[in-house]
């Protein structure tokens, strides 16, 4: 886009901030005046009625509304969950410099790359041209929302798609059940019928992660020092670098959906396959709720569980499959043979100590989520599984990430970096010494080592150097 066009659309974000803000101001009056707080949809637009036309810029009314309902969905959602007895839960009373904007169908229109965002009454609408084709027909597309994320400009787009329709015979069958358990190492396990399973790898999707927390670390160890003081204004290398760091987040986050993503297509693509007409989904969200240390609430955190199932089960519904939420509570640590409780492994194979089974961990518990009632219902088992996973397809998710390709290493990880290896070496020019750095020696007990980092034999005549220190 332009430069015109750049400025009015974050114009239209900031308006929309300051229609926020003006609900938080009214409603913190209304808490100084011990007064009901305004929070249904309906309400505040009669408040955004009465306020008149050309308040909020060049924000219309209809984008206007779509901030109102987010702020009403936001503050009956905190409601719910504190009535359910969440303390943690907090109400919408924090300001946003740039809030999404969304419009409905018939106020927007679409032609072929460009798209008509309408203004505020007596404005000319902005105009702006999409970097690619959209996903689905003109005619299936409902809303369409402008946000920024990393400094950059996105349009969702929000469209109705129908069901997969098959052709006689290869329809997913109601009576095929398969059983689905999440995970951290593997974020999809599926064990289907027949004695067939499906293994989805999440380690590159785990090692984005690490290296992104790893980076973020480095750089802030980095500018720790020209930082601002609290109430300081920032310079403008300071701005530059808080740009530069929000779009870092933005493109780690758009890479770990992209991988969950990838990885429920994986899943739903499979139980196709197989004519897989039920899903059981083992539900471990309860696990969020139990203080497990700081470096493992941080895995829990970056699981996304919630996100994972959602995400599985709308690419599901879409494929014309059920999907149920069912109890996995012991399915990692009881024998699928004999019925017995063992302890959980630490690894990816479950053995039993009383019938000698053995099999992988996660596979086992899919196997068992299948056989589990939705809705509730016993936990305990009663007899054993009858079929278990035989065949198994592997796959990976997150193909994309740096680092998943065929040399599985991460192009942002410098080479020579591991902890105590002296690394590849550059050639010497020629009559000259080597232009490494030194070597960091740990074991000066064996032949000696001159300033370059490099051996010399016992018997040669060249002077040694101190040895290195680490």
């Amino acid at each position: 886009m332009t430069a015109g066009q750049r400025r009015r659309c974050f114009g239209l974000l900031r308006s929309a901030g300051d229609v926020w803000a003006c609900v938080l101001e009214v409603n913190a009056w209304r808490r100084r005046r011990h007064d009901a707080p305004l929070a249904g949809y309906q309400q505040l637009c009669r408040e955004l009625a009465a306020s008149g036309p050309g308040t909020f810029g060049g924000l219309d009314s209809t984008g206007a509304r779509s901030v109102l309902r987010r702020f009403s969905d936001a503050w009956f959602a905190a409601a719910n969950r504190r009535k359910a007895g969440d303390d943690s839960a907090r109400f919408p009373r924090r300001r946003r410099r740039l809030v999404p904007v969304r419009w409905y169908h018939g106020t927007f229109t679409i032609d072929g790359h460009r798209v008509r965002i309408p203004t505020a009454r007596g404005g000319q609408p902005v105009w702006v041209r999409l970097v690619r084709d959209l996903p689905y027909p003109v005619e299936q597309v409902r809303s369409i929302t402008l946000l920024c994320e990393g400094g950059r400009l996105f349009l969702d787009v929000s469209a109705e798609v129908p069901v997969t329709a098959y052709p006689p015979g290869e329809e997913p069958d109601p009576g095929r059940v398969a059983g689905v358990d999440l995970g951290i190492i593997h974020p999809y396990a599926v064990a289907g019928p027949d004695g067939k399973g499906l293994l989805v790898s999440g380690r590159a999707v785990r090692a984005e992660h690490r290296m992104h927390l790893a980076d973020t670390k480095a750089r802030r160890r980095a500018v720790a020092r020209r930082a601002p003081k609290p109430g300081q204004r920032g310079s403008r290398r300071w701005r530059r670098y808080r740009r530069r760091e929000r779009a870092v987040e933005g493109r780690h986050r758009r890479r770990i959906r992209q991988a969950q993503h990838e990885a429920a297509r994986t899943v739903v693509s499979w139980a196709v396959d197989q004519r897989v007409g039920v899903l059981h989904v083992g539900d471990p969200r309860g696990v969020l709720d139990i203080a497990a240390g700081r470096r493992h609430n941080l895995r829990l955190r970056q699981w996304q569980i919630g996100r994972l199932i959602q995400v599985l089960t709308d690419k599901a519904t879409l494929a014309g499959i059920t999907v149920h939420l069912v109890d996995e509570r012991g399915t990692s640590s009881t024998c699928p043979a004999c019925q017995r409780r063992i302890p959980k492994p630490r690894g990816r194979t479950l053995t039993c100590p009383h019938c000698t089974f053995s099999g992988h961990r996660d596979l086992v518990a899919a196997a068992m989520i299948a056989t589990r009632t939705p809705g509730g219902g016993p936990t305990t088992p009663t007899t054993a599984v009858a079929v278990l996973p035989g065949v198994l397809t592997h796959r990976r998710a997150g193909r994309h990430l740096p680092g998943a390709g065929r040399s599985r290493r991460d192009p942002r990880r410098p080479p020579g970096a591991a902890r105590g290896s002296v690394g590849p070496r550059r050639p010497a020019p020629p009559g000259g010494e080597s232009l490494a750095r030194t070597a960091r020696i740990h074991n000066t007990t064996g032949n000696p080592v001159n300033v370059s980092g490099h051996r010399t034999s016992p018997g040669s005549s060249t002077p040694a150097g101190p040895p290195a220190r680490r």
